[in-house]
């Protein structure tokens, strides 16, 4: 990487847009190792700077063999197109990088495949032993080309005028660092999807970019890791391995049907409205177990590649409601997709609908919402003792489960067009508590002991389908069976897939993958005995 002050207050300055698709992958399935551990067979580096060092990829400058520019080790595979790459890291000294989706020689035109004294340029992942006046881990850079696109802890969106705009943050640039600096050897992820690029070290998100700029951006390159001119430095990298993604958000995957899962932004705090997790774990059991669909998540809201929608069966919704929905701001775009026989499912606070447009769009779409000053939301154990015969309920048997679970929700008057999947009576406590928006009401105080709907299905008019799940609060409970089959089920049935006769069936989880991808890092001495009961069921 080559800095230079103009660019870096450049970059800082910028400012918009963003977000997009990621799809589901699983654990540690799909991967390949790039390197031996033992020789550099598979690779192409000078080799006056790269040797094998204690089962790592070593490059290394001395004061008697110094390179006159920054010089690259490139791996021999495919080329990378959409992707995961993992590998860890050592320095000693300055910086380094890892390039993707990059090319061989001084520009894009010079590449031919074959070494030129070993210069790369194109998209770069950084890493540095860093200071807090050296801020560069983590960062995307494009060597060659655009500079920096993005500092640690940014979101960016880059435009068609080749410059990125900071357009939201990943966490606080002095916080990452922290997490940069811990141990030795460092773990670095790249994934690679469509224009969507994310940066991790230490399984902490550094940058997360979406490259709009059609002109220089690339979608196919080679990889190769970066010794830097300069500074004497040492850089080692082991434990590489690859796992290729299959293209995502085009009209068709694969011809089964789409179905578009959006996560909300981080809301409440560790275990709670844990949006990116769940639906990441939602899309993965329904990818791993329905071979008639496939699942694409868009983390953190609405995705800005409008290609990522295109030919989806169903958008499933959970996300924070009111002014925090994902639909603000795309109601005209749900509309037009509503015409097209599009299921809609929203899941837990995405019932909650600003009044006016977005609440007559919910009862249209949908059949209901979850209503200010008229709804509530306790926290109450829901004892299902019975389910009625509708194709969500498929294999799915009685229960009980503690959650926020709303209830009284806005529907038609007569409750017209929906059909009730899950009901239950709240105690009576729940009724009792003083007015407020979401507290309580009279009306809520004048049904004490009536079942109430806790989940709904909707069909629409014009034969597209629509959902409503007032549960969800806690991300423990994924890991009832039962809970967990209703959510896959319903997510079918809004995609109009048959659902299986005795229902979606998927692997019960474990705690490590109930606590994977969450929002925040896990509290000191927290109490998991939420998940270990919920899982020893």
């Amino acid at each position: 990487m080559a800095l230079t002050t103009g660019r870096i207050l450049s970059t800082l300055c910028m400012a918009a847009i963003v977000m997009t698709a990621v799809a589901a992958f699983g654990d540690d399935d799909g991967f390949e190792s790039l390197f031996d551990g033992k020789t550099l067979s598979g690779w192409d580096g000078d080799p006056k700077f790269w040797r094998v060092e204690d089962g790592a990829i070593t490059g290394e400058t001395t004061k008697d063999n110094r390179t006159k520019g920054n010089t690259f080790i490139v791996c021999k595979c495919e080329p990378l197109e959409d992707f995961v790459l993992c590998f860890e890291y050592c320095l000693r000294n300055h910086n380094s990088g890892v390039q993707y989706r990059s090319w061989r020689g001084a520009t894009p035109s010079d590449d031919n495949g074959k070494p030129t004294d070993w210069v790369v340029g194109g998209y770069q992942a950084d890493m540095v032993v860093d200071t807090r006046q050296s801020p560069w881990s983590g960062i995307l850079y494009e060597e060659r080309g655009r500079g920096i696109l993005a500092m640690r802890g940014q979101k960016v969106v880059i435009g068609p005028d080749h410059k990125p705009k900071v357009v939201g943050s990943v966490g606080d640039a002095s916080e990452l660092l922290e997490c940069v600096k811990k141990g030795k050897w460092k773990t670095f992820t790249v994934v690679a999807r469509g224009n969507h690029l994310i940066h991790k070290i230490n399984g902490r998100v550094m940058v997360d970019v979406v490259d709009e700029d059609a002109g220089k951006r690339r979608a196919r390159g080679i990889m190769a890791f970066q010794l830097h001119a300069g500074p004497l430095m040492k850089a080692q990298f082991r434990n590489v391995r690859l796992k290729r993604l299959p293209a995502e958000g085009k009209k068709k995957v694969d011809g089964k049907k789409k179905i578009i899962i959006i996560a909300g932004p981080k809301s409440h705090g560790y275990g709670a409205h844990e949006h990116n997790a769940g639906c990441l774990l939602l899309a993965k059991w329904i990818n791993k177990n329905v071979p008639q669909a496939r699942a694409v998540v868009s983390l953190d809201g609405w995705p800005q590649d409008k290609s990522v929608l295109e030919g989806a069966a169903a958008i499933v919704i959970f996300a924070d409601g009111n002014a925090g929905n994902p639909i603000n701001g795309h109601i005209d775009e749900i509309e037009a997709m509503i015409a097209r026989g599009v299921g809609l499912s929203l899941l837990h606070y995405a019932t909650g609908v600003n009044e006016g447009k977005p609440a007559d769009c919910a009862l249209r779409w949908v059949g209901g919402y979850f209503a200010k000053n008229w709804s509530v939301n306790p926290h109450w154990t829901a004892k299902v003792q019975s389910l009625p015969p509708h194709e969500i309920n498929r294999g799915v048997e009685p229960f009980s489960i503690d959650d926020e679970w709303y209830y009284n929700m806005r529907f038609p008057q007569g409750n017209r067009g929906i059909e009730p999947v899950l009901t239950a009576v709240p105690p009576e406590e729940t009724r009792n508590r003083p007015d407020g928006v979401y507290s309580g009401n009279p009306t809520v105080r004048g049904n004490k002991g009536r079942a109430e709907i806790l989940a709904w299905a909707f069909q629409r008019p014009d034969g597209g389908r629509g959902f409503g799940f007032t549960g969800g609060h806690w991300q423990a409970n994924w890991g009832d069976d039962n809970f967990r089959k209703l959510l896959l089920n319903s997510c079918l049935w809004v995609a109009g897939v048959e659902v299986p006769a005795d229902g979606v069936e998927s692997r019960r989880p474990t705690i490590a993958e109930l606590e994977a991808n969450q929002d925040y890092p896990k509290p000191e001495g927290y109490d998991n005995s939420r998940m270990e009961r919920i899982l020893a069921k």
